[in-house]
């Protein structure tokens, strides 16, 4: 596996570094790469690493606002009843970090221009973006220096610091802070323009209102307004720019050697998600006036304060292994730059605020990936206001099943507001699954915290619904005398239109036993006004308990759907390296008819109900299914690695934990460039917490059967759990839980049932 993985990771971008990612090479080939391991979020907005004086090779500018998206034209000639009216996508708003750089009359431009001494970091504890170079013209040689950050303080604000400082010879110097509205979505069929230039202006302070263009679905406008606040220190205010799209201000000075000029830019953005259009330049305006008492360097401090504070519910350590340290750090901090939980109308895109690709809306991925590490990792609020936004889309979900002559609920794959946006039937209206995902994230959550107020409120209404959804989509055999779903895709996007997909159909399963026995547990007058008759109920259980599951008994697998094991079955050490991502090499048809796995499908399951089997299942069934599997979906390795710590493969699963670990750093897939793989990214901490920790909740009490893999010195993480939070650290010798907050708690390592009062030291990892 070490080999074949080697093979299709490229050459590196950036250093390792424990707690940043940073350069001292500017490769112009792999700018959109740079672009995208350097973006940075708060929640509320977010941008690509672009450059402020902007590139003129090929560069893909964006940022964007976190809820502000636009319906795009989706409908083809071969449109069918049930199909969704747009795509949703996110789009690129405002560009706010624009400053442009004129050295003797000529624009600074990395692409073209002579420079030295490039550096570039992204400090992965606070999210600054830190960049100089040594640029030369004819007449001097001068260093440039750009720091900026996204406020976690006051989420409205981006702030940036530009330094020039002449070093030799005399420059003529320009600054041209701006805030620019004419930008266009990478992805935009024939370059269209979604924006609309509403308003701009110069007093008190420069700014731009735009409003998204009129759409023909009735789905809401959105108005943007941006303003700045630019000042200057050795260097002279010259002029406002005030043209279509663009406001700004222009500083001009000349600067002999040893003299430098320092350029402070805050912007502040609001949307009319929040503010009223007509209240937004009184707004902005307040916001660069509150903003304006302290410096620079004082609200980078503030911001860096609130850092450390997640860091300390979060932070994992690696000690040994530098290059594993900096995987975790990178993705843990760029899902927290994304989202912590602050506005529950929001939810996580698979790319944040990196890139355009999957339109930026909410995958199923949240529910089965986000929440398992939110609930341990954040106060219970975050990861109940994930919940929250699917249960306040439940009519919208209701509609999606409608259009499918359904009942229930189909909660959409895709989506912006609960509305059903993407347009890929074998995907949108197949990848069911989601549907057990949003039922396992309430069932997952009333388990780890004990708080059973969501799932007897607003959960069991979602899970009714589903449960609906699910005996209407089922249908009997009367061949076979059980029930089966046909027309489906399960995890595995590489097999569409397949029958009785082993996961969906397990998963289906539970979630009728599940929904059957809360309501059992509710009180008599709850469950009467959720309307599930007598009859309705004894229909899911024989539903559930005659739910057809594809199974080999002389392999010992569970089946991953009806005519699997008559494919050519083979391992993907029989791929050529050269056609290596399949997904960028091969016709669609050639996949499908492989037996290749994109992502975990049968062990998708097997992980999430691992009590459910023995570990010679899981380890059968890993043994069959992992060698077929290409891992081209960037949720797969994180649960084989969880799995293979599971049956003791230690090897499989840190070779694993590394591919999830550093699948964007290290490029693996060869598509980072299109953006980060954001909800992906828990996989690194499901790896280590779940995997190598062996993390559980089993019977309430916190498990735990930890290894410490093979080339660490040790690992550290810290966990919230009911009440109390507590810190492990794992070596070879030894485990150390620390009891940080709360009241003493029992725990179980390794099978024994410990006392957690302070401080307790287990001499070995296996007792």
């Amino acid at each position: 596996m070490a080999q074949e993985e080697a093979e299709l990771m490229g050459e590196r971008v950036f250093d390792i570094a424990r707690d940043a990612v940073e350069t001292t090479r500017l490769d112009h080939d792999r700018i959109r790469l740079i672009e995208s391991i350097t973006s940075i979020g708060n929640g509320h907005m977010g941008m690509r690493g672009n450059f402020e004086e902007g590139y003129s090779g090929d560069t893909h500018k964006g940022t964007y606002i976190a809820g502000v998206w636009f319906p795009d034209k989706t409908r083809v000639g071969w449109w069918k009843n049930g199909y969704p009216d747009y795509f949703g996508k996110v789009i690129n708003a405002i560009d706010l970090i624009a400053v442009g750089i004129e050295l003797d009359g000529v624009p600074v431009d990395l692409f073209t221009g002579r420079h030295t001494d490039f550096a570039l970091r992204l400090d992965l504890r606070n999210g600054l973006l830190s960049r100089s170079y040594v640029y030369e013209t004819a007449q001097a040689r001068v260093r440039l220096s750009f720091e900026r950050f996204l406020s976690v303080q006051t989420r409205e604000l981006c702030l940036q610091r530009i330094r020039v400082e002449v070093l030799s010879g005399t420059a003529e110097v320009q600054l041209t802070p701006r805030l620019n509205g004419d930008v266009h979505n990478v992805d935009a069929n024939y370059g269209e323009q979604f924006w609309q230039e509403e308003s701009r202006g110069s007093l008190p302070v420069p700014y731009l209102s735009v409003r998204t263009i009129a759409n023909p679905f009735g789905t809401p406008q959105f108005t943007v307004t941006a303003a700045m606040r630019a000042e200057a220190t050795g260097l002279t205010c010259a002029a406002a720019i005030d043209a279509p799209w663009e406001v700004g201000t222009v500083f001009t000075g000349t600067l002999s050697a040893g003299q430098t000029a320092e350029l402070i830019k805050t912007t502040a953005v609001v949307t009319t998600r929040d503010i009223d259009a007509a209240d937004h330049v009184d707004a902005v305006g307040t916001l660069l006036e509150e903003s304006g008492i302290r410096s620079f360097d004082e609200q980078l401090a503030a911001h860096t304060a609130l850092w450390e504070q997640r860091w300390a519910r979060a932070q994992v350590v690696i000690e040994g292994d530098d290059e594993a340290q900096q995987g975790i750090q990178f993705n843990l901090f760029q899902l927290f730059s994304t989202y912590f939980g602050e506005d529950q109308r929001l939810n996580v895109g698979p790319k944040g605020f990196t890139g355009e690709k999957y339109g930026g809306a909410t995958y199923w991925d949240t529910e089965a990936y986000l929440v398992p590490l939110y609930l341990a990792v954040a106060p219970p609020e975050v990861s109940r206001s994930l919940l929250t936004y699917r249960h306040e889309q439940l009519p919208q979900a209701q509609h999606n099943a409608r259009q499918q002559d359904l009942a229930g609920a189909l909660y959409p794959m895709v989506t912006f507001t609960g509305v059903e946006c993407h347009n890929e039937w074998e995907i949108t209206f197949e990848e069911i699954h989601r549907n057990g995902a949003i039922a396992y994230a309430i069932h997952n959550y009333t388990r780890y915290t004990a708080d059973r107020s969501y799932l007897e409120g607003p959960g069991i209404e979602v899970l009714v619904e589903i449960s609906r959804f699910w005996a209407d989509r089922v249908h009997f055999s009367a061949r076979t005398g059980t029930y089966m779903l046909h027309g489906v895709t399960g995890p595995n996007e590489y097999e569409n239109n397949v029958n009785n997909n082993w996961y969906t159909n397990y998963l289906a399963s539970w979630v009728l036993r599940y929904t059957r026995a809360t309501l059992a547990e509710l009180p008599e007058a709850r469950a009467a006004r959720l309307g599930v008759s007598a009859e309705e109920s004894a229909r899911w259980q024989l539903i559930a308990d005659g739910m057809y599951l594809p199974v080999d008994d002389q392999l010992g697998i569970n089946v991953q759907h009806d005519g699997f094991l008559d494919k050519d079955l083979r391992s993907t050490a029989t791929i050529p390296a050269a056609q290596r991502p399949i997904n960028q090499n091969w016709s669609w048809d050639r996949i499908l008819r492989s037996c290749f796995i994109k992502q975990a499908d049968v062990l998708q399951g097997m992980y999430l109900f691992e009590e459910d089997f023995s570990v010679d299942d899981l380890r059968r069934n890993f043994d069959f299914y992992e060698p077929m599997t290409v891992h081209e979906s960037s949720l797969s390795a994180s649960i084989h690695s969880i799995v293979a710590s599971s049956i003791g493969n230690e090897d499989g699963a840190i070779e694993l934990y590394r591919r999830t670990a550093r699948l964007d750093l290290d490029n693996y897939n060869d598509d980072t460039e299109d953006g980060l793989h954001i909800t992906s990214m828990s996989g690194a901490w499901l790896s280590i917490v779940q995997g190598f920790a062996g993390m559980r909740v089993r019977e309430d009490t916190l498990s735990l059967r930890p290894f410490c893999p093979d080339g660490w010195d040790a690992y550290t993480f810290t966990v919230g759990f009911r009440g109390r939070v507590m810190e492990v650290r794992v070596s070879a010798a030894s485990v150390e839980l620390t009891l940080r907050e709360g009241d003493a708690i029992e725990i179980d390592v390794h099978d024994r049932t410990h006392l957690l009062e302070d401080v307790l030291t287990l001499t070995s990892v296996t007792t």
